[in-house]
């Protein structure tokens, strides 16, 4: 059976070993911090499992207490790889229809910015520096 990524939970999980190799602990933690949830340990060990049976995750035992350190395999970092992939065209589809372009410089803003009315129009900027050096080359 495959190893399969079906919430953000399981996604964050990979993307975070993607980065560093880290104890459950510490995958709960910063999952935490991004989705402002923790998640329950039977959220996280089961799937560290899986990927330990299936040979993308090896594990090593650290400290006194032998606490459990996940690292990706080759394998591992293809998979996390493949699911990047998969992924990205699902995340820049839905942030792409948020997104507002400065009228200045070009960058595209996600949240924030400022909005500016010239000339009858509403203007977005990234920052006021943007929205001050577009108004006085106008």
């Amino acid at each position: 059976m495959p190893v399969k990524v079906r919430n953000i939970v399981k996604m964050l999980t990979i993307c975070s070993l993607w980065q560093d190799s880290k104890h459950g602990y510490e995958l709960m933690n910063e999952i935490e911090e991004k989705t402002g949830k923790r998640p329950s340990a039977s959220q996280i060990y089961p799937f560290l499992d899986q990927m330990v049976e299936k040979g993308l995750l090896e594990v090593e035992k650290t400290g006194d207490r032998g606490k459990k350190v996940y690292s990706l395999t080759e394998d591992g970092q293809e998979f996390v790889e493949r699911k990047m992939d998969m992924f990205s065209d699902i995340f820049t589809a839905t942030l792409e229809n948020n997104l507002k372009v400065c009228a200045h410089c070009g960058c595209k803003v996600y949240e924030g910015g400022i909005k500016e009315e010239i000339d009858g129009e509403e203007l977005k900027f990234c920052c006021k520096h943007c929205a001050e050096s577009y108004k006085s080359q106008s």
